[in-house]
């Protein structure tokens, strides 16, 4: 099962995250799915990953997220990714800055009958809008 879940959370990466096909929550996505790192106003069923997503994606449209390490054990799924990208449009009411970031990724995901139905993760967003200076 380990390996399933495994798959399914690589599927994610590729199709979501750096695929940009957010129609694709729906299928990975239980219908009680819960988002454990919701950011203040938005939901905490799986439309926040639409969300989430969406407004990422338009402020980082270069948006990269490679995994590093994943573990699975049970209906529990780790993962360590790096993001790369470049701020260009508006995130959480910042403009875009125009610059170059990397930043460390965490998620940690719960998998039953196929299907995510909670996530944790950390990402930390400030760290996108420091990291390199805007170019010249």
């Amino acid at each position: 099962m380990s390996e399933e879940n495994k798959a399914l959370t690589r599927r994610f990466f590729d199709e979501v995250v750096n695929g940009r096909n957010l129609d694709a929550i729906d299928e990975m996505l239980a219908d009680d799915f819960v988002e454990h790192e919701a950011l203040p106003g938005m939901p905490t069923d799986k439309e926040a990953p639409k969300q989430f997503f969406g407004m990422l994606h338009a402020a980082v449209p270069d948006l990269r997220v490679e995994i590093e390490d994943m573990m699975a054990e049970g209906d529990q799924v780790a993962v360590r990714a790096l993001a790369r990208g470049t701020h260009q449009g508006e995130l959480m009411g910042i403009p875009g800055t125009g610059r170059s970031f990397e930043m460390p990724w965490v998620d940690w995901v719960e998998i039953r009958d196929g299907k995510c139905t909670a996530h944790w993760g950390v990402t930390d967003l400030s760290g996108l809008m420091q990291e390199s200076p805007a170019p010249a």
